[in-house]
């Protein structure tokens, strides 16, 4: 990638895909952000330039810039998405830390972010607009759909599917061949032994559905 990166988001997600940005070796041009008390700071020597739909700097993107969006919040970041890739044109482009070990097989889509020490095996799939924390394992033939967010140190076995938005906390285990589904929510630490539904909260070791 030559171009510098644009990083929607001056937050710790932000923070953390600058390092990782540098690290392979790109520039990161500025910081947008909706909270306008940030604007004119610097974070880590970039500044925050603006908000996220100054267009002013949308229009570097797809030319002289590209775009990384880390926002946690999956409507908001959706939201963005979308307007980089009707007004722009482009997908954003992925933050990946060069300790993370990505099987040659493994397919990985736009937007994700891939922490440090985190191993991808062979014929995983990771779609886009995930975001995977530091250590995560995913296992061979995995897949793991847009907007999952998966917590530090999580290991996910071989050939779990994770639906649309789901969310698995810190430390969870999901052993081989289970689906979470859809907007599902795994607590930290968790051992997951059996599927989880479109939509379900579950926690515990073995994690168990909580009623809201």
């Amino acid at each position: 990638m030559e171009n510098p990166v644009i990083i929607f988001g001056a937050n710790y997600l932000g923070r953390a895909a600058k390092e990782i940005f540098e690290r392979n070796g790109n520039v990161v041009y500025c910081f947008l952000d909706d909270n306008k008390s940030l604007h004119s700071t610097e974070i880590d020597n970039v500044s925050v330039l603006g908000s996220t739909d100054d267009d002013g700097y949308l229009k570097l993107i797809g030319k002289k810039c590209e775009a990384f969006v880390a926002i946690d919040d999956n409507k908001l970041r959706k939201n963005i998405v979308k307007m980089i890739q009707e007004v722009r044109h482009v997908q954003p482009v992925n933050a990946i830390h060069p300790s993370a070990i990505l099987a040659s097989s493994a397919s990985v889509g736009h937007g994700n972010f891939i922490d440090v020490g985190t191993s991808v095996g062979a014929g995983a799939e990771i779609a886009n607009q995930c975001l995977i924390n530091a250590n995560v394992v995913i296992g061979a033939e995995a897949k793991v759909a847009d907007h999952v967010q998966i917590g530090a140190g999580s290991i996910i076995n071989a050939g779990v599917v994770i639906e649309e938005e789901a969310f698995i906390g810190s430390g969870v285990i999901i052993v081989s061949g289970i689906t979470i589904g859809k907007g599902a929510r795994v607590g930290a630490g968790s051992v997951v032994v059996s599927a989880v539904k479109a939509g379900e909260t579950v926690f515990g070791n073995p994690a168990q559905k909580i009623n809201a």
